[in-house]
């Protein structure tokens, strides 16, 4: 064991940019249009595809909040693993064939197609509203709770990593596009399942005869007590997490560009199913992992609390508890293996957000544009669109330290923020016999103004969990009504 990031440690992260920085430009040589820059020609491998997917929604904010909610918390967020296969049902019979029966680069597209061109300039306000909050969070979580500790960096260090982490993003995305993103993500999957193997064998051999302190009751005295039927002010129970997930992942799978993005790339439904399932068998996979993973650092921390950060417990430090142990409870090599998977996690979702973000402003806003309607643009106007866009997130990426709560909380509070408004648009285009442009767009608001008020201000005395649930039980009905006054009276 070592308490210091070693040269043997910097060589692995060092292979692992080389590596990426490769298959980029190995890529790059088949990047001949913006279609193969944005969808891969649309002929890329379902499996690859679906760890992509998995990859790009399973970004570094999840593989460090999991375990911290395990820690902190307990168990009870692991039951959202059984919303997977009813969204994977509902997804694959009556989400993806529809999506797929429009031949399209930006979802988007369909909006303006089955609704009108407001709700296609809304959708694209949210979806880059939504990725920018996401991608700034990915920045500030790598780096602040998860590079920091590892690298045992002081807080002057944290420009210069935002900086390096969102340089070499750029550089990687602009090479390479989607089959660079999806290649990587791929890589990026294998890694991350690995260094939470290793991290449990290592601690679990490390303990010895230590290892009985899993039995020990006192271990879990700060987890919370289970309670299964739905509450609106608990934060944590078994119906409030199985409807949070399920919620997420039909908005996500329905509405969100960077799935539909790939469902486009592969050459049919099928193969988009087979895709999006193979996403939630891996997300429930690596789910479990990390709930391990996080019960192991609690008894390792236990049995050696003087390896704590100075001046706290196991609970107050629980999300960069996992961070600390990979820097002073790994052997050298395996502490870079797995910074490597975070650093990667974060520049594959990075990557994946810029990709989709720039696809969406080429096609919803600059082709839309009476000076450039019709339009083809280059492959190098693409690419300096990823760059700025980059840069956007550097800046906003400083932001995020102001929300309060945990890393789980976070994520729920400002990544989801437009999840669920969002896909309003897409459930009026797709599924309301009555749906109107209108009507849509004051679904969506309403559906906004709605996620606002749980998630910062506790709305009838709803908890942040609920957000989405609730945005769309009020977004839905309010965009019905609308829709048919509009039709009813307006038209």
């Amino acid at each position: 064991m070592h308490s210091t990031f070693t040269w043997i440690d910097w060589s692995v992260i060092l292979i692992m940019l080389v590596a990426m920085v490769g298959i980029s430009w190995r890529s790059s040589k088949q990047n001949k249009t913006s279609k193969d820059y944005y969808l891969g020609g649309s002929s890329l491998h379902s499996g690859m595809v679906g760890l992509s997917l998995f990859a790009t929604l399973v970004s570094t904010l999840s593989y460090l909040s999991y375990t911290g909610e395990m820690v902190k918390y307990g168990p009870v967020f692991l039951t959202g693993v059984l919303a997977f296969p009813v969204a994977g049902w509902l997804a694959g019979k009556f989400i993806i064939p529809r999506i797929m029966r429009f031949k399209v680069t930006s979802a988007y597209e369909i909006l303006e197609v089955q609704l009108g061109k407001g709700s296609r300039l809304l959708a694209t306000v949210f979806f880059i509203s939504l990725r920018f909050l996401w991608m700034s969070t990915i920045v500030f979580a790598t780096v602040q709770v998860a590079l920091m500790p590892i690298l045992g960096l002081s807080e002057a260090w944290t420009p210069v990593l935002c900086d390096g982490i969102i340089l070499f993003t750029v550089f990687f995305t602009t090479i390479g596009g989607l089959r660079a993103v999806v290649a990587t993500d791929a890589l990026q999957s294998v890694i991350m399942f690995l260094g939470a193997l290793i991290t449990i064998g290592v601690i679990y051999f490390g303990l010895g005869d230590s290892i009985s302190t899993l039995k020990d009751p006192a271990l879990y005295s700060g987890w919370i007590d289970w309670i299964w039927a739905p509450k609106r002010g608990v934060r944590m129970t078994v119906c409030n997490i199985f409807i949070m997930n399920l919620c997420w992942q039909i908005c996500t799978a329905g509405s969100d560009q960077m799935a539909i993005q790939r469902y486009l790339s592969v050459k049919d439904a099928q193969a988009a199913k087979r895709s999006y399932n193979i996403s939630l068998l891996s997300s429930g996979i690596i789910k479990v992992l990390l709930a391990i993973v996080g019960l192991m650092v609690m008894a390792h921390f236990t049995v050696h609390p003087e390896l704590l950060p100075s001046g706290q417990n196991i609970h107050s430090a629980a999300d960069i508890l996992f961070p600390t142990f990979i820097r002073i409870g790994l052997p050298a090599g395996i502490t870079g293996l797995i910074a490597s998977a975070l650093m990667a996690a974060a520049i594959s979702s990075l990557s994946s957000g810029l990709n989709s973000v720039s696809s969406v402003i080429v096609e919803d806003i600059l082709k839309r544009l009476p000076s450039f309607k019709g339009r083809e643009f280059s492959l190098r106007t693409n690419k300096w669109i990823s760059v700025l866009l980059g840069l956007t997130v550097l800046v906003s990426s400083f932001l995020v330290s102001y929300v309060q709560g945990n890393l789980l909380d976070v994520t729920i509070k400002v990544v989801n923020l437009f999840v669920a408004p969002l896909f309003i648009l897409f459930f009026m285009a797709m599924f309301s016999p009555v749906a109107s442009d209108r009507g849509a767009i004051i679904g969506g608001l309403a559906a906004l103004a709605a996620e606002v008020g749980v998630s910062f201000f506790g709305l009838f005395g709803f908890v942040q969990t609920w957000n989405l649930f609730v945005a769309l039980a009020v977004g839905i009905p309010v965009g019905m009504a609308a829709s048919y006054i509009d039709n009813r009276f307006v038209k």
